[in-house]
């Protein structure tokens, strides 16, 4: 029988291993489209989390106001995103997702999206919902940490 911490230190080691293959992925997937692995990254924010100010945008990615406006320059030459009227105050402008773009690049995903899919069938619901909390709740601890270290 493997002892807890041999336990706790596999799940660490996949982590590890996850985090390495996804900086990979989305380096070569931005690679492809003319961006940064941090382009991508801001793209899937806004997706997610819908319109934002250029300020919001560079909280959730704890960058500098400058470095937001040159990657907010770039997805907009790229036609992924774009600057529109604040909803309540007419004065600033929101960043949006671009859905144009996501359509053009969804073949991009299709693989990996498909390999996963088929990798859930393995598991039983239960199981499932026990790795979307822990990896949610792992991704909001590793946020924290990023947000320690910026």
């Amino acid at each position: 029988m493997t002892s807890r911490e041999e336990r706790v230190n596999e799940v660490l080691l996949a982590g590890r291993k996850l985090s390495t293959a996804a900086v990979l992925f989305h380096s070569a997937l931005a690679a492809g489209q003319g961006l940064s692995a941090t382009d991508t990254k801001a793209l899937d924010l806004v997706q997610r989390l819908g319109p934002m100010t250029a300020g919001e945008l560079a909280r959730h990615l704890s960058l500098k106001p400058a470095s937001v406006t040159a990657l907010i320059g770039r997805l907009e030459s790229k036609d992924a995103l774009r600057k529109v009227p604040h909803p309540q105050d007419g004065r600033k402008v929101v960043l949006e997702f671009d859905e144009a773009f996501a359509a053009r690049t969804a073949h991009l995903f299709d693989d990996l999206v498909g390999s996963l899919r088929e990798l859930c069938e393995h598991y039983t619901d239960d199981q499932l919902d026990t790795i979307a909390q822990f990896t949610t709740e792992a991704a909001r601890r590793q946020t924290d940490a990023t947000r320690k270290l910026t």
